[in-house]
């Protein structure tokens, strides 16, 4: 059905960080008929996550940062999530290594992609190509934390797998592309799948 689709006009809305554009868009329905809607589409590229994994003490290497539109749903401000950030140009891959060394100063070793998602295709452009990678627990390269000149300010913590799966039940991690990563590693290690 994609081939049905006519882009009919664009109307630029804002750029700075990203792009926010209004599309009026007819596509085919599913009855044969067509319609033509509008909508709004925010793009500010694509990223890469990487939920790192200790098997031998059996935790995972999570971040805290402040994030505003949890706030302004009347959410808790601070987000719990595994490492992540945009592509800039970069693979997939190296872009999760890069983000992984930069938020927590840990190293992801044997990095394996895991799946890509998009996290709001309702109105986002962003994929995220998430990754699962293992850690050594106390082998840091760097303090991690981000980086200051982008205004981060991330809290890097270690904690046990089960605990963070509790934590999905608890609401305490809402974020969707962690909730998903930490969901692909149980299933893993259920199945007896190594990492």
């Amino acid at each position: 059905m994609h081939d049905t689709i006519t882009i009919d006009s664009i109307t630029p809305l804002a750029k700075d960080w990203g792009r926010l554009d209004r599309y009026e868009v007819t596509h085919a329905c599913r009855d044969g008929t067509r319609q033509t809607v509008m909508r709004e589409v925010y793009d500010h590229g694509s990223a890469a996550a990487v939920l790192m994994f200790a098997p031998a003490t059996r935790s995972v290497i999570l971040t805290r940062q402040f994030r505003l539109p949890p706030h302004l749903n009347g959410d808790p401000a601070w987000l719990i999530e595994a490492p992540a950030g945009l592509l800039d140009g970069e693979a997939p891959a190296l872009a999760a290594r890069r983000e992984a060394i930069e938020e927590t100063g840990y190293e992801p070793q044997a990095l394996q992609f895991l799946f890509d998602a998009y996290m709001s295709p309702g109105s986002l452009t962003e994929k995220c190509a998430c990754f699962l990678a293992r850690y050594t627990p106390g082998e840091q390269l760097a303090a991690g934390g981000g980086l200051a000149h982008e205004g981060e300010d991330i809290e890097v913590f270690e904690l046990d797998l089960d605990a963070a799966l509790e934590m999905i039940a608890t609401g305490e991690i809402a974020d969707a592309k962690t909730i998903l990563m930490l969901q692909a590693l149980q299933l893993r290690l259920v199945l007896g799948e190594g990492i």
